[in-house]
């Protein structure tokens, strides 16, 4: 229950929101008993000083006692007495902290327009105050008030129960809020750890649907897209599998065959020869494919070794033309290059052969007698580009998005004649790139196909 995110979010959330509400309610209780303490304080002032200034114009006895009357009547206590502190008229009994209030009051310091003298009421009984009594500029006597602080409690007490209240609402609403608030934010994320549990269990089509244009908008994309992206590493896996395992198969079927019929009593010399040549080619391209394998597991894993140089191009174009010209006589191809010299490249010679090699190959396997097939270099400011070009049977449309992907045939039948693993334009590219060049191709069906390999130009060698 605990380890629930939406319940952690949410008590998060409350105790944060109720901590910022404590904290506000306990400074506006406090400013608003203060306030209300004050203004009992303020009035009981006002109350004095107004009895003040009636004696001060009707000083005799008989306006003593009405004071004393009045305030007989209300909630307040006065004591009235002469300049020297004695005791005139009072309204109450006087009791023993009023007494000990009005002997303790140094009578001098009282400014004119009166002063609070008991403010501490929460430890007293009483509040006081004292309004000097002043005619023609004599000293006459003093007006004390005195209000019971039990007045001030029940303020005090009504103002928190009403907070009480408030504050009990308040903590009702901010729960139903929080947890309407942390489903809110939580309810997107159950969803995309349930979707992340159907990829762990093999389940790689998922779909998360938000309108959300925030955080978890991007993260549900993300997983819909990785979803999407692991389906398709599926579907690769398994194609890849299912081709290496026919790649493989076919060059063992034949060498284990082939040596079944050798080892045959009645097997002609002619025969064994005839078929000992045929194992021979089938482990070359056995050992062609295992080798194209371990070139792309170390491409994978980073391991794949360039060693780049700064080198004349014109020499290595010309190493891979003399390499694969008999190939192209033998089927009688034309064979046009058109390569510069002092062209610096900085590259890894023997990887840019590999693939130069394996480009035109496959230029030779799908070009028919008579085509011709041009390598043409050329360089601008910043790269050293190389366009090979055939007039072949070219490459179908809905096939070239593809045709860099691993063991991607575009015969779909893997017949033996056309040859190839579906591996060299896949090993081919992760060269080119791991140059931080490019590779591009372009085909029309009947017209040819044509390369573009760009790559980074070296400085001049000396």
């Amino acid at each position: 229950m605990l380890n629930k995110l939406s319940l952690k979010i949410g008590l998060l959330f409350f105790v944060f929101i109720l901590i910022v509400e404590i904290f506000l309610y306990f400074i506006l209780y406090t400013n608003l008993v203060n306030e209300r303490i004050e203004e009992v304080m303020d009035n009981l002032l006002s109350r004095g000083n107004t009895h003040r200034d009636v004696l001060e114009e009707n000083y005799n006895q008989s306006t003593l006692e009405h004071v004393a009357i009045m305030e007989s009547e209300s909630n307040f206590a006065v004591v009235i007495t002469d300049a020297s502190g004695n005791v005139i008229t009072e309204s109450d009994p006087i009791d023993g902290e009023m007494l000990d209030v009005i002997q303790h009051t140094d009578l001098n310091q009282i400014p004119l327009e009166g002063s609070i003298l008991v403010e501490g009421w929460t430890e007293k009984k009483y509040i006081a105050t004292d309004s000097p009594i002043t005619i023609n500029r004599e000293h006459q006597g003093h007006v004390f008030m005195f209000s019971d602080t039990d007045h001030i409690r029940k303020i005090v007490d009504h103002l928190s129960h009403q907070f009480l209240i408030i504050g009990l609402l308040t903590l009702l609403l901010t729960v139903v809020t929080v947890f309407i608030l942390s489903r809110l934010i939580t309810n997107p994320l159950i969803k995309m750890k349930e979707a992340t549990e159907q990829l762990s269990r093999g389940r790689h089509r998922v779909e998360l649907h938000t309108d959300r244009s925030d955080e978890l908008g991007d993260l549900a994309n993300s997983i819909t897209r990785l979803s999407n992206d692991l389906e398709h590493l599926k579907k690769y896996r398994n194609e890849f599998l299912a081709s290496i395992s026919h790649e493989l198969r076919t060059p063992l079927t034949y060498i284990k065959g082939y040596a079944d019929i050798i080892s045959r009593d009645d097997a002609s010399v002619e025969e064994k020869k005839e078929y000992i040549e045929i194992i021979r080619e089938e482990t070359e391209q056995l050992t062609v494919l295992v080798k194209s394998l371990f070139d792309l597991a170390k491409m994978d894993q980073n391991k794949f070794i360039i060693k780049r140089r700064n080198i004349n191009f014109e020499p290595l174009i010309h190493t891979v033309t003399e390499r694969i010209r008999p190939a192209f006589e033998e089927k009688c191809l034309i064979l046009s290059v058109n390569c510069p010299s002092q062209i610096i490249a900085y590259v890894d010679p023997d990887r840019i052969q590999q693939v130069l090699l394996n480009i035109l190959d496959n230029a030779k396997k799908h070009s028919s007698q008579g085509n011709r097939i041009s390598v043409n270099i050329s360089q601008n400011q910043y790269e050293i580009i190389t366009i090979i070009s055939d007039e072949g049977e070219g490459i179908p449309e809905e096939d070239l998005p593809y045709i860099f992907e691993r063991l991607y045939r575009v015969e779909k039948s893997r017949s033996r004649r056309s040859g190839g693993t579906g591996l060299g334009l896949a090993i081919a590219k992760e060269i080119v790139e791991s140059h931080g060049g490019n590779i591009e191709v372009k085909s029309k069906q009947g017209v040819g196909t044509s390369f573009m390999i760009s790559l980074q130009r070296g400085d001049i060698v000396e």
